[in-house]
């Protein structure tokens, strides 16, 4: 018998739904019931146990820290700046920067395959059938790596936001990892070495100094990334313009 049966394909689609939906609404009440929970004065009070710890099982307090900065990012979980800072406090630089290079992605990754499975075939549908959102995708494919970098390079689109967008545009995995993983190491390498220096800033009771970001010999080499970036984009605008 052709075709296939309506109710089972309705089914199917409101069951996609379950995964996002239960995201959503872990995220929801992680903002309101962890938002004191994962800061950093929990981190201050409980930094001479998370030190003995992971003295006692390095390879152990590794995995346990990637595993729960994943966990945060793929439900959009209050508490990645802290967990950022944690990981430059108990590894140093390197390998912390590494560790949370490697953990804020892969949830990342997590995040941007559950959108995907769950809502992205819908949206695309939807996407396709209007001009001007037709257009809108059609230009964003034709750009997918430059705006995908530029995305993570200059954090003007929240993290969360950028780990959905991409779902929702139908953007392969293979680029959304790559543009990810790549594109948060300079962010990550300098919070990381903010957490680092925890170490002096607990001894005095201050709070971590992010006056760090503003530096010249920090931002300057990630604006000029964020160039690179873009220069493709500034590209096809001027060849476009001259063929005119």
């Amino acid at each position: 018998m052709a075709g296939g049966d309506p109710s089972s394909d309705d089914q199917q689609s409101r069951a996609r739904l379950i995964l996002p939906a239960g995201i959503g609404g872990v995220a929801l009440w992680g903002a309101w019931a962890l938002g004191e929970a994962l800061s950093f004065d929990t981190l201050a009070g409980n930094r001479e146990a998370l030190l003995a710890y992971r003295d006692d099982n390095y390879l152990t307090a590794a995995l346990l820290f990637m595993a729960t900065y994943a966990v945060l990012v793929a439900l959009s979980l209050p508490g990645a700046t802290v967990a950022t800072l944690t990981g430059g406090f108990l590894f140093g630089v390197f390998p912390g920067a590494l560790f949370n290079v490697l953990a804020a992605g892969t949830g990342a990754c997590l995040i941007f395959l559950a959108a995907r499975w769950g809502l992205g075939e819908r949206l695309a549908r939807r996407l396709e059938s209007g001009e001007r959102t037709r257009r809108l995708k059609e230009g964003i494919d034709a750009n997918r790596w430059p705006v995908l970098f530029l995305m993570r390079l200059i954090p003007v689109v929240p993290f969360f936001a950028a780990n959905l967008i991409p779902a929702l545009l139908a953007v392969p995995l293979s680029i959304f990892a790559v543009t990810t993983y790549l594109g948060i190491i300079p962010g990550a390498v300098v919070y990381t070495s903010v957490g680092a220096g925890l170490g002096e800033v607990f001894a005095t009771g201050g709070r971590p100094d992010f006056s760090l970001l503003r530096e010249p010999r920090v931002f300057l080499p990630i604006l000029g990334l964020a160039c690179l970036a873009a220069l493709p984009l500034f590209r096809k605008a001027l060849l476009a313009r001259w063929t005119r």
